[in-house]
């Protein structure tokens, strides 16, 4: 198998591959959640509330992975974790029924935020050891992780209709990733020495997070909520609403999905010229305007534009925050990234319910209104002037130590 030559580079394809595998997972069974209904004979509000299910589970993991981060590290988390995935999504192959479908999805919850933080920890620690900035890349991998999903997916759908078939071989691409993934993720996890030496102090102690923490974890939520959202909920608004062809709805992800991947590819570069905090309160007030202007003006071509400035302003969020949240410790990335994949779970079926009560226009509005509030929470962050290296980072930290 294919090993790069430059240390960074074998490290940054494992750590990719790591957010591929949960983007590629998540895809997977997203991508079958009709089929998954009809099997079960749910109805749109059991679908819901099994959607739920894994925002539970992704928040009522926060103790148990704080723990296991600390107990194992991210190297050994994020191969637990993987492997616990892929189990999990065989399983869901083979529901028996409702009350089992809702406690798998609980523990896919469970294992997808440790996964997300475990593999978040290894893309920080990737930039302070090597004093490159790297963690925009790496979550372009997660949204070339669910794109692949969904063409697999696509591809087993013209040749059989069993999920079985279909999650195995998934599930087999999905180990060997973590096969290849696992001899060159980074084995020791990495954070400024006074934020190290005052976990040390603290570890017995049960402490209520600090407000910085609470600032990134909201900024982060709202991020994923309107990232999560717009995936679920543009194609139904360009067919019912902006009344586009059936073949054009689907057009509402695809624009979203690679104005997404184009963003992250070139989103270190920005970071290392204007910094972390002018692409992240930029991105998203571009990400909430230009989606509420195009609500405003209503059709299909508006909509696409308001769409791609979603997918082009959002982008940049979760990876600045994340870095953000590791240069506080453990605790803080933990809670934070917990934080995430709530709002990435569990959003979508939020934004529903308002679509539910008063429209599909007032829920594409909310998902605005989000992007928005991400602008105003990081306000209350405080980045660098400009986008440090890592190395200046830990630096930093130990002199005020």
């Amino acid at each position: 198998m294919f090993r790069a030559r430059d240390p960074f580079r074998r490290s940054q394809l494992a750590i990719a591959a790591l957010f591929c595998f949960l983007g590629f997972q998540y895809g997977t069974w997203a991508s079958r959640i009709p089929t998954i209904k009809a099997h079960l004979g749910l109805s749109a509000a059991e679908v819901g509330l099994l959607l739920m299910a894994t925002g539970v589970g992704a928040a009522a993991s926060f103790p148990l992975v704080a723990l296991l981060m600390k107990r194992l590290g991210s190297r050994r988390l994020s191969v637990l974790a993987a492997l616990c995935l892929g189990v999990i999504l065989l399983l869901m192959a083979e529901l028996p029924n409702y009350p089992v479908a809702l406690l798998v999805m609980l523990c896919d919850g469970v294992a997808v935020g440790a996964l997300n933080v475990a593999m978040n920890a290894q893309g920080a620690a990737l930039e302070v050891e090597f004093e490159r900035t790297a963690m925009a890349k790496l979550h372009a991998t997660f949204s070339a992780g669910s794109l692949c999903a969904a063409l697999l997916a696509s591809a087993m759908n013209a040749f059989t209709s069993t999920l079985l078939a279909h999650f195995a071989v998934a599930a087999v691409l999905l180990l060997l990733l973590i096969g290849y993934a696992r001899a060159d993720l980074l084995t020791q996890d990495q954070q400024p020495a006074k934020e190290a030496e005052k976990e040390k102090k603290s570890r017995r102690k049960l402490a209520l997070p600090a407000r910085l923490t609470l600032w990134m974890g909201l900024a982060m939520a709202f991020g994923t909520i309107t990232e999560g959202a717009m995936n679920d909920w543009s194609a139904l608004y360009l067919r019912d609403v902006a009344k586009a062809a059936s073949e054009l709805a689907p057009m509402g992800i695809a624009v979203v999905s690679v104005m997404m991947v184009l963003a992250r590819i070139f989103a270190d570069g920005w970071r290392n010229r204007v910094g972390d905090a002018r692409i992240v309160r930029v991105g998203s007030a571009v990400a909430g305007v230009g989606l509420a202007l195009s609500l405003l003006v209503g059709g299909v071509v508006p909509a696409l534009i308001g769409f791609a400035c979603v997918g082009l302003g959002i982008a940049a969020v979760t990876p600045c925050v994340y870095v953000a949240a590791a240069r506080q410790g453990s605790d803080s990335l933990t809670l934070v990234a917990t934080m995430g994949t709530v709002g990435l779970l569990a959003g979508p079926a939020v934004i529903g319910f308002v679509a539910n009560a008063s429209g599909l226009v007032w829920g594409m509005g909310a998902v605005a209104g989000s992007a928005l509030l991400v602008s105003l929470c990081t306000t209350q962050i405080r980045w660098p002037a400009r986008a440090e290296t890592p190395a200046e980072v830990v630096a930093e930290a130990a002199a005020a130590a």
